[in-house]
């Protein structure tokens, strides 16, 4: 444990942004869980609503560096270009229900 007063305010500190930091990522992997689980029982629409959220909570810890910048820019692509290739063949998801 710390004794020193500093000591003591960055443990609290680094507590507090551990929570935040936590609560964040959390966000990030609950919204791209459902854009990912929209595209897969082929609700186009709902997957679209939801990257759009998705890419919002990515840029918001890309850019507070909760998560690295180039990694919130390659998971937006990722479920951007999953979208695209479900329009594509909006027939085999259909057929899947």
């Amino acid at each position: 444990m710390p004794t020193t007063k500093s000591a003591k305010k960055r443990l609290r500190q680094s507590l507090e942004r551990r929570a935040k930091n936590r609560a964040a990522k959390s966000a990030v992997k609950t919204q791209v869980r459902k854009v990912r689980q929209a595209v897969a029982a082929g609700d186009i629409a709902k997957a679209e609503t939801e990257l759009r959220l998705a890419a919002k909570k990515l840029d918001h810890a890309g850019a507070k560096r909760v998560i690295h910048p180039n990694a919130a820019a390659r998971t937006k692509s990722r479920l951007a270009h999953l979208i695209r290739g479900a329009k594509q063949k909006p027939g085999t998801a259909a057929a899947a229900k």
